[in-house]
């Protein structure tokens, strides 16, 4: 007859083993989730911050180009087509600043690129050349100063988002961290329910095998 109380131990053990198994694959579950979200952080830091980063250098470099032309650097320099320069390089910055709209922006970087946008589109939309120079008295010192201020201000709107992709990639980098820190601790605890798993068969097997020896005696 069989011995009951190997019976109940068999069940229990069996139990456990169940029990362990639904516990590896929620483990697993969570994992994958855990794996997205660290693929999904990695895809943020790229697209919304080493990319944005880029058009904000790009932006930068078309802004000074602005500022050559209003300011009349270079003096060798044709500037009978200079409202139409200036005009394409904006457009330029605009088409830039819609792609930099479509990423996922801070309270902050909505600000700033509202500001930056608002003077591109307003305050340095230059209609009239004399606006800028005349051929009676040369460069409109006192109008070029405003323009200069207001591209000031817009590199300044360009800087303060600049920072801003710098403290929120450092904020993505953290919470990768803590993300891969944390799927290290699960798989520590995946290995160590596969112990206890291979413990519980073992001794289920050898109290069986144990308990088989004692009735045959």
């Amino acid at each position: 007859m069989r011995n009951p109380v190997l019976k109940r131990r068999k069940v229990r053990a069996f139990i456990i083993i169940g029990i362990l198994l639904l516990m590896l694959y929620g483990k697993n579950l969570l994992e994958r989730q855990s794996f997205r979200s660290i693929s999904s952080t990695f895809t943020e830091v790229y697209n919304d911050r080493l990319v944005v980063e880029g058009h904000i250098f790009k932006i930068s470099e078309k802004l000074f180009k602005i500022q050559k032309l209003v300011d009349h650097c270079d003096l060798t320099y044709d500037y009978s087509r200079v409202i139409e320069e200036i005009s394409n390089h904006e457009k330029e910055i605009l088409a830039i600043v819609a792609e930099f709209e479509a990423t996922n922006l801070t309270d902050q970087e909505a600000t700033y690129l509202s500001d930056f946008k608002r003077i591109i589109q307003n305050d340095l939309n230059i209609k009239n050349y004399n606006l800028l120079y005349t051929d009676s008295s040369g460069v409109n010192t006192d109008q070029v100063k405003v323009y200069d201020q207001k591209i000031t201000r817009a590199q300044q709107d360009l800087d303060n988002l600049s920072k801003i992709q710098l403290e929120e990639g450092e904020k993505l980098i953290s919470k990768a961290k803590v993300l891969i820190n944390r799927s290290q601790i699960w798989a520590q605890f995946e290995v160590a329910l596969l112990i206890i798993m291979v413990v519980v068969m073992f001794l289920l097997l050898f109290r069986k095998s144990e308990a088989s020896d004692q009735e045959m005696i």
